[in-house]
């Protein structure tokens, strides 16, 4: 599939206080801990549980999560098919799509059990 303007900007603009309880509910449901999501979110955005918490209080949009977020160097290194969309091949100017495609990657990763340093990329 193929990533729009119109898409991009959808999910931009998305609140991530609305997205984070159906991560949280998807990893519990396969035996994994909120502290397993926020230490995987971190490792991505390095916002620590306080700040994420933060975050949510202030209802920010995946754009704004993102524009402050400081990205792992290996973020890179998230690939594979998420919604129909293989990360690695969506354009740069699509920057935050791919991001928040990625940290649904590495949610699905913690869900089906992968190994905290494989989803780390260490």
């Amino acid at each position: 599939m193929e990533v729009t303007t119109k898409k991009n900007e959808q999910v931009a603009k998305m609140v991530f206080a609305s997205i984070y309880p159906h991560y949280l509910s998807r990893i519990e449901k396969n035996g994994r801990t909120k502290q397993e999501l926020d230490q995987v979110i971190e490792w991505l955005t390095g916002f620590d549980a306080q700040q994420l918490q933060t975050l949510i209080d202030e209802k920010v949009t995946f754009e704004t999560f993102f524009q402050r977020a400081n990205i792992h160097p290996n973020a890179h290194l998230i690939k594979g098919v998420v919604c129909g969309y293989r990360i690695e091949d969506i354009p740069d100017e699509f920057e935050v799509y791919r991001q928040c495609r990625s940290m649904e990657k590495l949610v699905d990763e913690l869900a089906k059990g992968r190994k905290m340093e494989k989803i780390m990329r260490t």
